[in-house]
């Protein structure tokens, strides 16, 4: 702060000596004269008028039809007939005479020390007020941060946690579904907060700390939350990017700072929220013993070996990308659990919706499983955005409650976005997006492992999408057999082969379709061991599981080239297969597209009977 109110005050003495005299000279342009220069303007009679000061040895005049310039000059004030010749001259002359003890001490005062007392106050102001807004009342300064932190820079060394009182958390266990196994394994750590002396009386030991690993939007705060809802104690919630500062050092001293206030407020849940920005895997070389990441790191390993876990101090924290954290950190006696937070499955998205549609006012009737079947890998944010959309819709058609149509088509705004009513097809893009469609819901009908089709569409979507088959599967599975997958993929080369059965050529509609095929097609051979050439051979590993979950190979360059024409040769018979498929059912293509082309949206059932109606124009098989 003094080198601060120092700086302040260079700045002010630099203005004050350049700019403050042109101010005081109402901003008129100043040159200097010899003392023979002014004798001789007066001799000419041009001089206007005439000012000095009689402890000053200078003088100021203006020239008659000069406005913006003045003359400055030495002057001797004693002088009488100086004072004739600008009388002669009928210049207008005038003398300022000074208290003869106020002059320079004044002076100094005005110029000197009142800025500097007043740049001292200012800093004494900000430093108090960044102290009260850091919760610290202390006047003293605190020098236990260190370095700049300590001297009244903001207190870079707190924390920064947001501190939460037992009796505000206001979650429990109740405000959490779909996530069982999660809650069962904290509720040892409740037990434990609530009745210490039953796990002290065996000999056993408090968990030090919990990992909650899981994909986004699966509640991993929300149960960090709940377990100090439900113990009755403080929670402490931080994110790990707010560890992370521009001073070295300023990272390691919040994590100090934490556990110093978590120490005070035993027992307590200590929440760390995306972790994985400070603790990942410290590499090997280098200067990396010098990063700040590393640093803070350090300190939050040593601080989690260091506090005594009999005062009750628990410490969850929050990742979805566990596989980059650092093993000391992941290993007993630090993050001795790990609690797995996957997506719900079919019973765990009902209860989810059951959940958030409390608030809701629904008309009667409203069929909650038939939403949770159709949206199979949604995180428990997704459904409750779903039942948020189809409240909102309900508001924008003007009624009073929602209905089940509102959450059925909250579900395609979620899954696909709004429809996308700007965007105007022309009649034969309209027939191509339809004989497409239709391309993929028949060659989903015609095989028996293919999940039943729900819904067609041929209204684009705001996700870029011109229209879409939804297919939804009767019951939760989790094995897929080869047959099925190989079933998918035809499905996936549907809507190509029903544009090159009918139109004689290829558009850019197929292109997410033939992302998805050849992306399931890679994971048959590389991950799942479906082919014949690698059998059971792991061909690649799965990077960030719970993001993005890409699959990097892990073989040889040739064998990845053998891999590449093994992948194509599944996509062709995949593609020959639909296009067979639709050959045999080429007059129903037909039928079904026009009336897709009609209509726009057409449901599961209607695609049904239409499917497997006698129609007596249709040519007989061969068979028959």
């Amino acid at each position: 702060m003094i080198l601060y109110v120092l700086i302040a005050f260079a700045v002010y003495l630099v203005l004050s000596n350049v700019l403050f005299p042109s101010f005081q000279n109402g901003g008129m342009q100043v040159e200097d004269v010899t003392y023979s220069q002014l004798l001789d303007d007066l001799k000419d009679k041009k001089v206007k008028e005439i000012s000095y000061t009689t402890d000053d040895a200078q003088a100021m005049y203006t020239r008659k039809g000069e406005k913006d310039k003045a003359y400055r000059t030495t002057t001797m004030p004693t002088d009488v007939d100086l004072t004739n010749r600008i009388e002669e001259a009928g210049a207008e002359l005038k003398v300022t005479i000074p208290k003869q003890d106020s002059g320079m001490w004044t002076y100094l005062m005005v110029t000197v020390f009142a800025p500097m007392l007043i740049f001292f106050l200012l800093g004494w102001w900000l430093n108090r007020r960044m102290k009260k807004a850091m919760g610290d009342d202390n006047p003293s300064m605190d020098f236990s941060g260190g370095g700049f932190g300590g001297l009244g820079g903001g207190n870079l060394g707190k924390s920064g946690a947001r501190i939460v009182a037992s009796k505000d958390v206001g979650v429990t266990f109740k405000d959490v579904a779909g996530q069982e196994e999660a809650k069962e394994s904290l509720k040892e750590v409740v037990d434990f907060l609530e009745n210490p002396q039953r796990y002290e009386e065996i000999g056993a030991k408090l968990p030090r700390g919990a990992l909650l690993v899981g994909p986004p939007g699966t509640g991993k705060t929300l149960l960090a939350k709940a377990v100090a809802g439900e113990a009755g104690v403080p929670f402490f919630s931080i994110s790990g990017s707010e560890f992370v500062e521009m001073f070295v050092g300023r990272g390691a001293a919040k994590v100090r700072d934490l556990f110093k206030q978590a120490k005070e407020k035993a027992p307590c849940i200590v929440f760390i929220d995306e972790i994985d920005t400070i603790g990942k895997k410290r590499d090997g070389g280098g200067f990396s013993g010098n990063d700040e990441r590393e640093q803070t790191l350090n300190q939050l390993l040593t601080e989690m070996d260091g506090f005594d876990n009999q005062k009750g101090i628990v410490v969850l924290a929050a990742t979805n990308r566990p596989d980059s954290l650092d093993a000391a950190l992941l290993r007993p006696g630090r993050f001795d659990r790990r609690v797995p937070v996957e997506l719900p499955d079919l019973a765990g998205r009902k209860a989810i919706l059951e959940l958030h549609s409390k608030d809701v006012k629904t008309e009667p009737g409203i069929d909650l499983t038939t939403i949770a079947r159709a949206t199979p890998g949604a995180s428990g944010a997704d459904l409750a955005n779903i039942i948020n959309e189809g409240a909102l819709r309900a508001v924008r058609l003007g009624r009073k409650r929602a209905s089940q149509e509102d959450f059925e088509e909250s579900v395609e705004v979620v899954i696909a976005g709004q429809q996308r009513k700007s965007t105007v097809l022309s009649d034969h893009e309209k027939q191509v997006v339809a004989y497409h469609e239709i391309g993929h819901a028949i060659v989903a009908a015609r095989q028996k492992g293919s999940a039943p089709v729900t819904k067609i569409t041929i209204v684009p979507r705001t996700s870029g999408a011109l229209g879409y088959t939804m297919q939804v599967e009767e019951d939760e599975r989790f094995l897929t057999t080869k047959q099925e997958v190989l079933d998918k993929l035809a499905v996936y080369c549907g809507g190509r082969a029903a544009e090159e059965l009918i139109f004689g050529e290829m558009t850019t509609g197929a292109a997410n379709d033939i992302e998805q095929a050849t992306k399931l097609a890679r994971n048959m051979i590389t991950r799942f061991g479906m082919s014949e050439e690698f059998g059971m051979m792991a061909l690649g590993t799965v990077q960030n599981a719970y993001l993005n979950q890409d699959t990097s190979l892990t073989c040889a360059p040739g064998t990845a080239e053998r891999v590449d024409a093994a992948v194509l040769k599944l996509i062709t018979e995949a593609h020959e297969r639909a296009m067979q498929i639709l050959k045999e059912n080429k007059f129903k293509l037909h039928e079904l597209a026009h009336y897709l082309y009609k209509k726009e949206t057409i449901t599961g059932d209607e695609f049904m009977s239409l499917l497997t109606r006698e129609n007596p124009l249709m040519p007989k098989s061969p068979q028959e």
